[in-house]
């Protein structure tokens, strides 16, 4: 088996196995349409071609023989610190617990380094045990939990994240800006949302983040950011909040 950088000519390939893995994971847990829905919204093919040849992307297929049996998909957040976010890791079902998703993290944390990441992350819905134990197999830490709306159902989200570096003190990072009027608003790095040319970051009225502001673009570095009714997040500059995902782990 190898690793390699994904193409233009993997897409159909990974689409494939991103639908066989969804379904295999929650089939009997979400709404019945949800994962048609989620291939079609996160996996189109214009935008994974995209993807594959974005400078800020890292995205690998393993390949055995002429057929991809698992992706691995990762984006870099430059800010006060580097971030690798994990978007996805999924196996094929048919090669399960063969240790190919552990081969693909290996590769995209390597390949992340190489970027100036210091930080990795990955998120996980709670009801999917193989993911979750995945993370915490591989050195990651528990690191928060939310809820999110899927199909109408209200699921809980774990957040993991593992430092390549040596020393974590476990601290959110904050940063003070100016916002438009002149007033002093916090940036928070830790909490952010991927977008077409670079992450949206929540910013708050006070350091103890009590009150949110709404959005800070990381692109043109200004607080312009507008959602509309439809939940899409929208700058000024041209940035645009993608379509949400969940869960980093179909392995």
């Amino acid at each position: 088996m190898d690793v390699r950088s994904a193409t233009v000519d993997d897409v159909d390939a990974i689409r494939t196995v991103a639908r066989d893995s969804l379904a295999a994971s929650y089939d009997d847990t979400l709404p019945e349409g949800v994962i048609d829905d989620s291939v079609e919204r996160w996996y189109d093919a214009a935008g994974l071609a995209e993807d594959v040849e974005r400078d800020n992307t890292v995205f690998l297929v393993a390949v055995e023989g002429d057929s991809v049996v698992g992706f691995a998909q990762s984006y870099v957040a430059h800010q006060r610190e580097v971030v690798g976010d994990v978007d996805w890791i999924h196996v094929d079902p048919t090669r399960r617990n063969e240790g190919i998703g552990s081969e693909l993290l290996g590769a995209i944390e390597t390949e992340l380094r190489d970027h100036g990441v210091e930080r990795v992350e990955a998120r996980v819905l709670a009801a999917n045990e193989a993911g979750v134990d995945f993370y915490g197999d591989h050195g990651f830490d528990p690191a928060g939990e939310t809820t999110v709306e899927i199909g109408g159902e209200a699921f809980v989200e774990r957040r993991f994240s593992r430092r390549l570096d040596e020393e974590d003190d476990g601290s959110v990072v904050l940063e003070a800006r100016r916002g438009p009027d002149g007033e002093r608003l916090f940036v928070d790095y830790d909490t952010r949302e991927r977008a077409s040319l670079g992450p949206f970051y929540v910013a708050y009225t006070d350091r103890g983040r009590t009150e949110r502001y709404g959005w800070f673009c990381s692109q043109c570095e200004g607080f312009g950011a507008a959602m509309d009714a439809m939940g899409r997040v929208e700058c000024a500059c041209g940035n645009r909040r993608k379509p949400s995902r969940w869960d980093a782990a179909y392995l």
